[in-house]
């Protein structure tokens, strides 16, 4: 007798997965997180909402999960050896997460629902910018380590350090920036942190 293949909640069929994960970015950036909703997601993504209630539990659960998954896992965190390097190569990274033409929309939107939401801002704070901050902060354990910036370095200002410049550029700002802009700052880092040659 032939097993017969599990149905319902037992299947989560990796392109389904992905069709809404797609859905919750498209909606998430054109409509805002305020405006995101159950019914518009499936719609989207050609589903029925009782494909993403077998994913997710709410809307807030959903949203922070696809915006984990798709920009923050993504976010790298270099090893090249050096804290120049490190730090050049992250905050290329960073600039990339805040010009990405679809996460550029949505962070502002977040953030400033944030304000009206603290349960919100609670949430992306500990799924999104703790985990960050975790995985950035190795990059100035090592400067540490190998004797390229005190010991007494305060880790948390430095990962303030990273985004911070970057954030207000792009995004508040909206301004361009030229050729060298991510090897100025670098520079401009490593003087304000202290830093000398390992």
């Amino acid at each position: 007798m032939s097993r017969r293949t599990p149905t319902g909640a037992a299947v989560l069929q990796p392109q389904v997965t992905e069709a809404i994960t797609e859905a919750v970015l498209d909606e998430l950036a054109e409509h805002g997180y305020a405006r995101l909703s159950m019914e518009g997601v499936a719609k989207r993504a050609g589903v029925g909402k009782s494909a993403l209630y077998r994913r997710w539990k709410s809307k807030q659960e959903m949203a922070m999960a696809v915006i984990c998954d798709h920009f923050i896992a993504t976010l790298d965190v270099p090893d090249t050896g050096t804290l120049r390097g490190d730090l050049r190569a992250s905050l290329e990274s960073v600039t990339g997460w805040l010009t990405h033409p679809r996460f550029a929309r949505v962070l502002p939107d977040l953030v400033a629902e944030m304000v009206c939401n603290p349960e919100l801002g609670e949430v992306v704070g500990l799924l999104v910018g703790e985990p960050k901050r975790e995985r950035t902060a190795e990059i100035f354990r090592r400067a540490i380590a190998r004797g390229e910036l005190p010991q007494d370095t305060d880790i948390e200002l430095a990962l303030d350090l990273i985004a911070a410049p970057v954030y207000w550029r792009f995004v508040v700002r909206a301004a361009e920036a030229g050729p060298t802009y991510l090897d100025d700052l670098t520079d401009t880092l490593l003087r304000a942190l202290r830093a000398t040659s390992s």
